[in-house]
């Protein structure tokens, strides 16, 4: 491609579906890495929720779109409309790649995948340790799952609907060596309890966010301490209320970037075939 950035006959589409989808750095990631490529390809978002979801897979598979990310809340909707789901995806119940292969729409999971690059490239030591996971949905699920496989020991889940964190650690306590155990998210004393003893807190829920930003499902500072590892799935705000907290009491804060990236990176090689210049997109995008 000669004239890198222009879009022509010839170039390949890819997008992104989700709503709220305006705060999403993913297009920015993804056409950084196609233009340091010097790929004919275009990246794009597209508000779409799950009244939408199925005429918009229709279209997208009409017009040959090449592949495209699925975010909130779509992750788990989209499965009965593809062809085909990886054994990861598959269990853990929700999509948030989906390859165009000869009109064949195959869908992916690479959130864990994101997760565990970014706890290991912040040098964050989690084989062996114990986990506080606040959410249940297809992100945090993911998170559960990929960092059971790869060696985390123990996993307390708290979410709104109890029967959704219950049955992802049913499915983790059949399927792997990890203990998880579910609790509700407004039994404050187990919350409380179980992030006191745990090595890792992470935050996979949309508080922190528009239209909750500037809240925190932490009451007080007084529930953490510097040894403590915080994250949040969350990115735009990069700095959450929660990653504010951790940071006033000297505990490793990190936000949902690095997830996005190395959850992004292994899209784009999916899609591509090739690598993608992380470097070069740290440095432009952070």
């Amino acid at each position: 491609m000669s004239d890198q950035g222009r879009i022509d006959g010839r170039t390949k589409l890819f997008g992104l579906i989700a709503t709220p989808i305006g705060h999403s750095l993913a297009p920015t990631m993804h056409n950084l890495a196609f233009k340091k490529l010097g790929l004919n390809n275009a990246y794009m978002a597209f508000e779409v929720g799950n009244e939408e979801l199925a005429y918009v897979v229709a279209g997208f598979r009409a017009l040959h779109l090449k592949g495209f990310n699925v975010s909130m809340p779509n992750k788990t909707k989209i499965q009965p409309l593809l062809d085909e789901i990886t054994p990861a995806a598959e269990l853990i119940g929700a999509v948030n790649t989906v390859v165009n292969e000869n009109g064949k729409l195959i869908g992916h999971n690479t959130d864990g995948l994101g997760y565990i690059g970014t706890l290991t490239e912040r040098d964050v030591d989690f084989v062996g340790k114990k986990m506080t996971l606040m959410g249940a949905g297809g992100a945090a699920k993911a998170v559960a799952i990929q960092a059971a496989l790869d060696g985390i020991a123990e996993i307390s889940i708290f979410n709104r609907d109890i029967t959704k964190a219950s049955d992802i650690a049913a499915l983790i306590n059949k399927e792997t060596n990890c203990r998880v155990n579910a609790y509700k998210l407004d039994d404050l004393d187990s919350l409380k309890s179980e992030i006191a003893s745990s090595d890792i807190l992470t935050n996979a829920t949309g508080v922190g966010m528009n239209p909750l930003e500037g809240q925190s499902l932490i009451p007080d500072t007084s529930w953490l301490r510097p040894e403590l590892v915080v994250s949040d799935l969350i990115y735009n705000p990069r700095k959450t209320t929660l990653l504010e907290q951790a940071e006033a009491v000297g505990c490793k804060a990190i936000n949902g970037l690095g997830m996005m990236l190395w959850a992004g990176s292994r899209s784009f090689e999916i899609w591509t075939g090739k690598e993608m210049p992380v470097e070069h997109v740290k440095k432009h995008l952070f």
